[in-house]
């Protein structure tokens, strides 16, 4: 049974970084895109970042391209968000997600397109 487990969020100040990490079981890690999605109350769950099953592609929404950067190790089964210049609008919970792909460079940004997704960390951004 395939599982996503996400850990490092915290309440830091705004400036401040953060990484997060999502551990994966249960699943060939190395075919699925990974991607980070994120969810602020009284709002909808909003893509953050993708990167490919290779590593080589990567993807931002623009709220966070120059500050946050995806990154994954196949061999731990694991991907990466480091978070810098950290602002109060990143408050949010941060899931990742899993989704398989065919082509070594494929992505995906909607929320609907994945399949497994882990539990969520809290991250609080104060100002």
């Amino acid at each position: 049974q395939a599982q996503l487990v996400e850990s490092g969020g915290g309440l830091v100040q705004a400036g401040d970084s953060l990484r997060l990490s999502c551990a994966a079981s249960g699943l060939t890690f190395n075919i699925y895109a990974m991607a980070w999605f994120r969810q602020a109350p009284g709002k909808e769950r909003e893509f953050v970042a993708v990167v490919s099953r290779s590593g080589d592609t990567t993807t931002y929404a623009t709220s966070v391209k120059g500050r946050f950067t995806i990154s994954r190790e196949n061999a731990k089964k694991t991907v990466y968000l480091q978070m810098d210049s950290l602002k109060p609008e990143d408050t949010a919970v941060y899931y990742c997600a899993a989704k398989w792909v065919a082509n070594t460079n494929a992505y995906g940004v909607g929320a609907n397109e994945y399949r497994y997704w882990g539990q969520g960390t809290q991250v609080t951004v104060s100002s």
